[in-house]
């Protein structure tokens, strides 16, 4: 099962979250057709979502990264409600490049480093709370951290990984992100940046031994208690009735044009891939009510 998994170290001036979410980037996989290349790029942001999100305390919240690097993948978008279930899509789902020379999947390059990495929270007010900083690497899980550094002032240590198999499925996902509260004593860095520089790939830990494992690795030598286990997923809201308010926000010309047409009008959800059809006389029923809300 995929979940989140929390725990808060030395005295409660660290706390951190492990994130394992195979089954999650398998069904984006799936949904979006995604090559290896891509799963990773979209896969790694759909984590950072989780991560983000599912620590959100208003009820109804959500959170959207959006990654524009300029690259060839295009932009990548991954959203998480407040229980940290997630969905997403990039604009180039079939962009596949060369394994990197270490032999990792090149998601900096597919994604550019020429752009911005933006959080937008939407905690149910007027407007939302957005911030950006500018790209440090493409590769997501750095970009992640100093906007996490900069933005929200709150210095932070992440990692996100998406492991793909031979057949193109999903052996491992998932990342962690831990953070130092106010007034935790420096020593604490020195600690954290050792264990994280030494320990071990973070998908194989998560393959081989599970989310658990990470917490020892990266708290090695400090105390620490888990205080919190939450499932996690793929979910998408979309649902006929959005799909209609949507179309009922177009021009009142551009739905007569369409029902001139003649023919019945196809909406896919960009998230799940869902296919909604309205036909001229239900178009007719959307323009006969338009405005009058």
């Amino acid at each position: 099962m995929d979940k989140i998994i929390r725990a808060t170290a030395a005295e409660g001036s660290v706390k951190m979250a492990v994130l394992t979410a195979r089954d999650t980037v398998q069904a984006a996989r799936e949904i979006h057709g995604l090559s290896p290349t891509a799963c990773a790029a979209l896969g790694r942001a759909l984590c950072a979502a989780s991560l983000l999100g599912q620590a959100m305390k208003e009820e109804k919240a959500t959170l959207t990264i959006r990654i524009n690097g300029g690259g060839p993948i295009g932009s990548v978008v991954a959203v998480s409600d407040c229980d940290g279930y997630v969905r997403g899509y990039t604009e180039n789902p079939g962009l596949n490049l060369p394994l990197r020379a270490d032999g990792k999947l090149n998601v900096g390059a597919a994604v550019g480093r020429e752009g911005t990495f933006t959080v937008s929270r939407d905690i149910g007010l007027k407007e939302p709370y957005i911030g950006s900083v500018a790209l440090v690497s493409g590769e997501i899980a750095e970009d992640l951290t100093r906007y996490l550094t900069e933005s929200e002032q709150v210095p932070s240590a992440c990692a996100l990984g998406v492991l793909v198999d031979t057949d193109r499925s999903i052996k491992a996902a998932g990342g962690f992100l831990v953070q130092l509260m106010p007034g935790a004593p420096a020593e604490l860095i020195d600690r954290l940046e050792e264990n994280i520089f030494l320990m071990d790939q973070l998908t194989t830990i998560l393959d081989e031994d599970g989310p658990e494992a990470v917490f020892a690795q990266v708290l090695k030598g400090m105390e620490y208690h888990l205080v919190g286990e939450y499932p996690i997923g793929y979910r998408c809201p979309c649902s006929r009735s959005r799909v209609e308010e949507a179309i009922a926000c177009f021009e009142t010309t551009e739905l007569q044009q369409m029902i001139d047409g003649g023919e019945d009008i196809r909406a896919a959800c960009e998230f799940c891939g869902k296919e909604y059809v309205f036909s001229p006389s239900e178009l007719q029923r959307i323009l006969d009510g338009h405005g009058k809300n």
